[in-house]
C-alpha cells in the first residue's frame, strides 16, 4: 500500500472530511501540519502547485483536495489507487 501524505490545518472541515473518509477504509495518513510548520506550506505549494488545504498524495500521486479524493471515490477509482494500481 503506498504512503499517504496529507497537508492540513488544524481548523480545515474538509481536511477532517478527507481524513474521515480514509479512515473510514482503513488508511493509515502521515498528516503534515502546515499551520504549525509553516515552512512545510511552502513545500506543499511547490509539489501541488496550490495553496488550499487539504492537499492529498497517494504515492507519487497528487489526488488533490477533498473534493478530488471524493471524486475518485465516487468513480470507484479511490481504492485502486490505495492498493498501488
Amino acid at each position: 500500500m503506498p504512503e499517504v501524505i496529507m497537508y492540513t490545518t488544524a481548523v480545515c472541515p474538509y481536511c477532517v472530511q478527507a481524513k474521515r473518509l480514509l479512515s473510514e477504509k482503513n488508511v493509515d495518513v502521515t498528516e503534515i501540519r502546515i499551520d504549525l510548520n509553516p515552512s512545510k506550506r511552502e513545500e506543499m505549494m511547490t509539489k501541488s502547485n496550490r495553496r488550499s488545504v487539504p492537499q492529498i498524495f497517494i504515492g507519487d500521486t497528487h489526488v488533490g483536495g477533498c473534493d478530488d479524493l471524493y471524486a475518485l471515490e465516487r468513480d470507484d477509482k479511490l481504492d485502486a489507487l490505495l492498493q498501488g494500481r
